[in-house]
């Protein structure tokens, strides 16, 4: 079994203790005291429902980025001062009877202004407000977000194995829900990927530098996984680790990095120029006529031409060109003419 992350749950225990006092110190208060003439349980009552509606606020206020408080800050700081104002004008107009009205526009403003700076805050960007947000910036991108294909692939253990990936490496519980779902599938084929991508998680937390966090953050008003995963990239302000190609497209919709494990083997193969030399062990025909497709160690395709007959040989070719398409290099090339086949007419006129 994986082990969960322990300073995690711990914080969380804290934290439901310290929200459990506050209701009850709340309630005695109010069960002393009295506010507004209310009877003992009675007021008690009322200050646990104000200390839940202060803890839900909380809650709130939590799951907003970054962006998202320093916009609600400074909304409900301009709509303070807006009805300061409208305050003003009505005193000046109304006199004292106009108490009940300040009240309102004070209540109002403030929250209009909240909910729409909260809103609108994703639009600011905190590294131009001075040097104060820059130690968020490292803590930010050295957490990553493992979906379940980069686990499955099992080519992330490798990574992070050599040292090229720093920091935390998150999986939530919902991947760990869906692991396990392929990990008992009766298709042998899915069973065993599922099972090798719980080997690959094992494998990684026994490595002691490596950081693995199992986190309960789940979103239960999302069905999907990928949009799951999205919206905890976003709460954290993490990079999504995948190779999938849909989730990346819509990752970076959703303004989410990404971190592309196909990507990054792309980037890693070696660079093959048109005139050099090389030796491919042609294993089946091409597509086009007299085609033969070898591959090279990394999995790069090679298409000869004239070698549909050379099936099973090692064979030395010359590259002519090569392409760069969305699922990976094809390399083109032609083998010396003294190495071709004879063509059937070719071999029908030296008959003759």
């Amino acid at each position: 079994m994986l082990r969960r992350f322990q300073s995690g749950g711990g914080w969380t225990m804290d934290l439901i203790f310290l929200r459990l006092l506050f209701v009850l110190l709340l309630a005695g208060i109010c069960f002393f005291f009295r506010p507004f003439g209310a009877e003992g349980w009675m007021g008690a009552l009322g200050g646990g429902l104000a200390a839940m509606a202060v803890i839900l606020f909380e809650l709130r206020v939590r799951a907003l980025s970054l962006r998202q408080l320093i916009g609600a800050v400074a909304g409900s700081i301009l709509g303070i001062g807006g009805a300061a104002l409208f305050c003003t004008v009505l005193r000046s107009t109304y006199g004292p009877g106009a108490s009940l009205a300040q009240i309102f526009v004070l209540l109002l403003m403030t929250y209009v202004g909240l909910v729409v700076g909260a809103h609108k805050g994703e639009l600011l960007n905190p590294a131009a407000l001075g040097s104060i947000f820059s130690p968020d910036h490292p803590a930010r991108n050295n957490v990553k977000v493992l979906d379940t294909s980069v686990i499955i692939d099992g080519r992330i253990a490798d990574i992070a194995e050599a040292g090229f990936l720093d920091g935390a490496l998150i999986i939530p519980e919902f991947v760990l829900r869906e692991l396990q779902t392929v990990a008992d599938s009766t298709d042998s084929s899915k069973r065993q990927r599922g099972r090798r991508g719980l080997d690959m998680l094992q494998r990684m937390q026994a490595n002691e530098q490596i950081e693995v966090q199992i986190v309960t953050d789940d979103f239960p008003a999302i069905r999907e996984v990928d949009l799951k995963l999205l919206e905890l990239a976003k709460k954290r302000e993490a990079k999504v680790v995948t190779n999938d190609f849909n989730l990346n497209k819509v990752a970076r919709l959703h303004r989410v990095e990404v971190l592309n494990i196909n990507d990054l083997a792309n980037a890693l193969k070696p660079v093959v120029l048109p005139g050099e030399r090389m030796t491919i062990l042609v294993l089946k025909e091409g597509k086009e006529f007299n085609q033969g497709v070898g591959y090279l160690d990394d999995g790069t395709m090679v298409v000869v031409d004239h070698a549909r007959k050379l099936i099973g040989r090692s064979v030395d070719i010359t590259v002519t060109s090569v392409l760069q398409t969305a699922s990976g290099k094809m390399i083109f090339g032609k083998m010396d003419e003294a190495l071709r086949p004879a063509e059937p007419q070719m071999v029908k006129a030296a008959v003759e």
